[in-house]
């Protein structure tokens, strides 16, 4: 007959390489039941996005047998740490973030919101370029308003991702013509109004550059932390160090950085060309002791996909793997980064800024 004490012993031995402890000390083994030669428990990770869930569950598993257990039975589930939410019901809100504009930004943003969710999390996005909102298009919300239900905004949902953007509200082709407290007020009616309900994550597409938009959602949302994006050359990276320059006086940490339009790889010959050199951002990513953590390519299929309203998340083969490995290096990022800082206090403010939405 196996003991509560031989099993957890046992499991005190799955280590999980991201927090670097054991899965009983991380408090992830929940309801253990022995009966006879069978055991049976909870293991409840902390994302239900998390990419080592699998790996966790066959060492415990195989931990657990070798200790005498004929039958294991092990249940995933998630719980998140967090204790004070960012927004109300949402666990981690994470800015995608550009020093400069035509670096894909956006892409990267809309595309890991998809990759999130098809991981298993359940993802909300912000658009909050107000003077460029193209996320309802590379979702394919095109045409279908926000609504209003006591005041709250109600999000759009589009390939399971919860989406709020200014491009649902104002009518094709016209421009946004604010000065710097309307922009303000934007961001702070955006965040307050909006009933998200319960998500994981929150992806910000933050406006490129470093101007009113992001220094507003840096102060009005405790993030959890903030991607940049980036391409390999040179004169990218100015902009790159320009934005990691504003993340670190707002005092946002730096979850990693994207290197977006990696490189190409002809679809003739499959020789791969470095179009805009190699290595750039990888090397300041090391230097600045951040992970890079994806590297996407120049693909047709990104644009006519970002086009039709598929995001190229949901592409089968490469350039949906390297969406995929994205979403997962950014979960796993998340969570250590996430265990290791107290969020910051979310100022109470009364929003002054009323946007004409549908009811």
């Amino acid at each position: 007959m196996l003991t509560e004490a031989q099993v957890l012993d046992a499991l005190r031995k799955v280590i999980d390489p991201d927090f670097k402890k054991d899965i009983v000390t991380l408090g992830f083994v929940r309801d253990l039941k022995i009966e006879g030669d069978r055991v049976a428990f909870t293991l409840k990770l902390t994302t239900p996005a998390c990419p080592l869930k699998d790996k966790l569950k066959a060492d415990a598993e195989a931990a657990v047998k070798e200790i005498g257990a004929k039958e294991v039975a092990i249940t995933l589930d998630a719980e998140s740490p967090i204790q004070q939410k960012p927004l109300p019901g949402v666990d981690h809100v994470i800015a995608v973030v550009a020093g400069k504009g035509g670096v894909g930004k956006s892409t990267t943003a809309v595309n890991l919101a998809v990759a999130l969710g098809l991981l298993g999390a359940k993802v909300g996005l912000f658009d909050a370029d107000a003077f460029g909102p193209n996320a309802p298009r590379m979702l394919g919300a095109l045409g279908r308003p926000l609504m209003t239900r006591g005041g709250k905004i109600l999000p759009i949902e589009a390939h399971g991702v919860k989406l709020v953007s200014l491009g649902l509200v104002v009518p094709d082709g016209q421009p946004i013509v604010w000065r710097g407290s309307l922009q303000h007020s934007f961001v702070r009616d955006f965040v307050t109004k909006t009933e998200w309900g319960e998500l994981d994550y929150v992806i910000v597409d933050m406006p490129p550059g470093t101007g009113d938009i992001p220094l507003s959602v840096m102060q009005l949302v405790p993030l959890t932390g903030a991607i940049v994006v980036g391409t390999p050359q040179e004169v990218a990276l100015e902009d790159v160090r320009r934005a990691v320059t504003m993340l670190e006086k707002l005092e946002v940490p730096v979850l990693g950085f994207v290197e977006n339009m990696s490189y190409f790889v002809c679809p003739s010959c499959g020789e791969k060309h470095d179009i805009f050199g190699s290595g750039g951002l990888a090397a300041y990513a090391e230097k600045y002791g951040a992970p890079l953590l994806g590297q996407i390519p120049i693909e047709p299929k990104i644009r006519k996909g970002s086009d039709a309203g598929f995001p190229a998340a949901l592409e089968e083969g490469p350039l949906g793997e390297a969406y995929r490995e994205l979403a997962e290096n950014t979960a796993r990022r998340v969570a250590v980064v996430a265990s290791s800082r107290k969020p910051k206090e979310t100022p109470h403010q009364k929003p002054f800024l009323n946007i004409p939405l549908k009811k």
